[in-house]
């Protein structure tokens, strides 16, 4: 870059997907309460929520301290390929296909992993309880995670992804960026008028809801885009969104779904 410092790819999608997190979580932080739009009153925020903020944000350092190291790791080893990658220049077609089969490849690891540590009792005890601290969640809590499931469930998880759809490191920065905001915006608490993903994904802040409610911690383990593997597997828990007397509103599970 002439007159400016240089920064690789393999830099960016490194370190642009932990920025965007931060930026994007800021940003609901900066909006406020939204008493209108939110899925869970302030108060239920601040009461059945069992760990302090300041234990989520180190918690949240710490994973992407682990994801920053793994990242750079798996790009120094993929590097020849990545340079030959470089010099082809990938159409649509061919990065659409990418961006598709990555997502498919998170999606598939992350909802067999996040079922086999609800089943597993000693998994969940010690390792996954640590995000449902979090009953009710908001947006800078997205990847708060105990380390352990951090890197299995989200380094690892995008590791493959990025292996497997044979993407460059370039695509991969706008890749992980974009599965950083939908992780976060899954988990910002709100159900906003106008929200893409609420638009194009069944998979949303208030799919993600119900997961967190004690009813729906056998259900709804699809993460972060899609909702296929759950219907597929019969733990799809389809829900209604109700208004919520005083403001804001109420992801409410099918009364045959709570009954099972």
């Amino acid at each position: 870059m002439k007159g400016g410092i240089e920064v690789s790819d393999e830099l960016l999608g490194t370190f642009a997907p932990i920025a965007v997190y931060w930026i994007y979580s800021g940003i609901y932080v900066l909006l406020g309460s939204l008493d209108n739009y939110r899925l869970h009153t302030k108060k239920d925020e601040d009461e059945k929520n069992l760990v302090s903020k300041k234990d989520v944000i180190k918690g949240v350092l710490l994973q992407q301290a682990v994801q920053a190291v793994v990242a750079s790791l798996l790009f120094a080893v993929t590097g020849s390929d990545n340079e030959a990658a470089q010099g082809q220049h990938a159409s649509l077609i061919v990065l659409a296909r990418q961006l598709f089969v990555a997502m498919v490849v998170l999606d598939t690891w992350q909802y067999f992993m996040h079922r086999y540590m609800h089943h597993n009792k000693f998994l969940y005890r010690h390792v996954h309880s640590q995000h449902h601290r979090l009953v009710v969640p908001y947006a800078f809590g997205a990847l708060y995670n105990h380390p352990l499931e951090g890197l299995i469930l989200d380094t690892v998880g995008g590791a493959l992804a990025f292996l497997l759809s044979g993407m460059s490191p370039r695509a991969s920065i706008f890749f992980f960026s974009f599965a950083t905001i939908k992780t976060v915006d899954d988990h910002c608490g709100l159900w906003l008028p106008g929200n893409l993903f609420h638009i194009f994904f069944g998979n949303n802040s208030a799919y993600h809801d119900i997961h967190h409610q004690l009813y729906g911690t056998k259900y709804n383990f699809s993460q972060p885009f899609f909702v296929t593997w759950d219907r597929i597997l019969g733990t799809y828990m389809p829900y209604s969104l109700e208004k919520r007397t005083g403001g804001g509103f109420e992801a409410r599970p099918t009364k045959e779904c709570k009954e099972n």
